[in-house]
């Protein structure tokens, strides 16, 4: 059975648009695009939608790709100081010229939604960072959706990157599955992911998770993605694993719009700090 994603983030949104709108105060959303790639351009405008459409003041502040290291800094600083800005982001990848991790630096520890600052990213896994990194949040989101205890579930997550595999494994075991990470240095990975209860792609390899890595009846989730010939396409091949697994999410469709609805939730979570006082 195919996950709708998009039917699950529409669920949150409809929770987010009552939420925000008992605040007293309009939260603002801001996402920094350096360059015009058009995958970027494409999702930054989704993001303006969505975020307008529940209530939240959409700002989108453009670099351009000529510009130094220095000067995007000097962006996410000045972007900072306005007022009701509750969430802040810099849109990934950037040109390879920059050094990420000292831009991510950068944005305050309070407003960075997206989890990537590498103190917050140092918090989080310690424990001491109360938002979640939106992916992985996604994935878990999902999961509770057709799952309704983690607890002792084989979990095989394929790819230990820093937006997917790696928080999607700490927060499984923090929730008591039994967690196999598998990266390209795993000998035979697929007799891992087929004994698994749960396979969660991430390693961004287009169709590399065939039926013959899962075992029958088991829940597959595909939280990778990669551009193949002009498309956004995922780890898992679909079409072959839908007649093993219990349930799947599609790439488009499945992840992505749950992602996309945990960072405005971040968002949310910010303001509703603010009033609290927290």
């Amino acid at each position: 059975m195919l996950i709708d994603g998009k039917a699950i983030a529409q669920t949150i949104y409809t929770d987010l648009t009552s939420r925000v709108s008992k605040l007293p105060f309009r939260p603002v959303f801001c996402d920094v695009l350096v360059g015009n790639h058009p995958a970027s351009v494409q999702y930054v405008a989704l993001k303006a939608r969505i975020a307008e459409r529940i209530g939240i003041q959409f700002l989108q502040a453009d670099v351009s790709d000529t510009a130094d290291e220095q000067e995007l800094i000097d962006k996410i600083l000045d972007i900072s100081k306005h007022p009701g800005l509750c969430g802040l982001i810099v849109q990934l990848p950037l040109p390879k010229k920059f050094n990420v991790q000292n831009i991510l630096r950068h944005i305050p520890f309070d407003i960075d939604v997206d989890c990537l600052n590498p103190d917050n990213v140092q918090k989080f896994y310690s424990g001491k960072f109360e938002q979640v990194p939106p992916t992985a949040g996604a994935v878990l989101t999902i999961l509770g959706s057709v799952v309704s205890d983690l607890r002792d579930k084989t979990v095989a997550v394929v790819g230990k990157g820093e937006l997917v595999g790696r928080p999607v494994a700490y927060l499984l075991a923090r929730a008591g599955s039994e967690v196999v990470v598998v990266d390209s240095g795993t000998v035979k990975p697929m007799e891992i992911t087929s004994q698994a209860d749960i396979v969660v792609a991430g390693a961004g390899k287009p169709k590399l998770i065939t039926k013959s890595w899962v075992k029958s009846g088991a829940i597959v989730i595909d939280a990778g993605t990669s551009e193949d010939s002009g498309s956004i396409v995922g780890d898992v091949d679909t079409e072959s694993v839908i007649g093993v697994a219990s349930y799947i999410t599609a790439t488009p469709g499945g992840v992505g719009p749950v992602t996309v609805a945990k960072l405005l939730e971040n968002v949310v979570l910010v303001a509703e700090s603010r009033v609290s006082g927290g």
